[in-house]
């Protein structure tokens, strides 16, 4: 068989299944629609689960990463990966026992991420040309707004932020879906 109809072949597969599947898209994509716009109307209470289930991750792959050092203590690696996970340790730590203290950090973070990526891609836009040039002016204009609207409302935003983020892609996400979904079953059988 040619490569070319070997990857002809998995494409049909693919759209077969996907269309046999549709429904399943969908149904994801509404319940991720729901759970997206209830994070929107409780984001406080989802930023606060949000950074303890981060503290507990960054916990558990910090102890991970030092059981792992002490695994393999005759590397050279060994100094760094046991400091890595222990700043993993002490850092989930720390999220877990003041979450409220964890969304300040992680939202201060994400302005200047914000901040800094929006000014970058603007920079880019005007220096460079390039397809869609424009877009990325825009693109980046809104994040740099979005970071200083968080960097000006800083630490109120802190008990918003990060909900909200979590809510919008979810929607996002969810739309996606269900967009998936509603094409997938105009594929033909």
């Amino acid at each position: 068989m040619s490569p070319s109809l070997g990857i002809a072949a998995g494409v049909t597969a693919d759209a077969h299944e996907l269309r046999r599947r549709s429904g399943w898209f969908v149904a994801l994509g509404i319940i991720l629609l729901v759970l997206g716009t209830l994070a929107l109307g409780v984001s406080e209470l989802v930023t606060l689960a949000s950074v303890i289930f981060f503290g507990w991750v960054l916990l558990a792959g910090g102890v991970v990463q030092m059981v792992h050092a002490f695994g393999t203590r005759r590397w050279q690696g060994f100094l760094r990966h046991v400091f890595g996970g222990l700043l993993a340790v002490i850092v989930g730590l720390i999220m877990v026992a003041n979450p409220a203290a964890g969304a300040l950090s992680i939202t201060l973070l994400l302005a200047a991420f914000f901040l800094v990526g929006g000014l970058m891609r603007l920079v880019g836009a005007v220096a460079l040309d390039f397809p869609g040039r424009g877009w990325a002016f825009v693109s980046g204009a809104v994040s740099v707004l979005l970071g200083i609207m968080i960097w000006r409302q800083w630490p109120v935003s802190a008990v918003w932020v990060i909900g909200t983020f979590v809510g919008i892609d979810m929607i996002f996400d969810g739309w996606s879906l269900v967009m998936l979904g509603t094409a997938a079953r105009r594929l033909p059988a």
